[in-house]
């Protein structure tokens, strides 16, 4: 009898438990406007401008550079070296003696 009665109390069960409401509206995804801002800048013109324009914009904001603390020539060396080392900077090799030079003039360790 047992074996009756088990079935019928899954089934009373089941009709104990709310339907899901019909009414709810789908999940939807909306576009939301970002507006960055327009940073077209460059670095300051001067001996070896080009070659960390070319280099480094495709990256960096002039102002994201200009911006890092002031550091000996051997210390914007290896950030450079960094750069193309660890995250694979497309930088041109003949270029990076001149953007070094650019750098430490510019942003040099007094």
């Amino acid at each position: 009898m047992l074996r009756y009665l088990l079935p019928i109390a899954v089934l009373v069960s089941f009709g104990a438990i709310p339907p899901v409401a019909h009414g709810a509206p789908p999940f939807e995804l909306k576009p939301v406007k970002v507006d960055l801002p327009d940073n077209n800048t460059m670095f300051p013109a001067g001996q070896n401008s080009d070659a960390i324009n070319n280099n480094c914009l495709a990256c960096h904001s002039a102002d994201m550079v200009l911006n890092q603390p002031a550091m000996s020539k051997q210390s914007w060396a290896a950030e450079v070296s960094k750069m193309i080392n660890n995250y694979k900077a497309p930088v041109a090799p003949e270029d990076v003696g001149p953007i070094v030079e650019y750098l430490a003039a510019l942003k040099g360790a007094k």
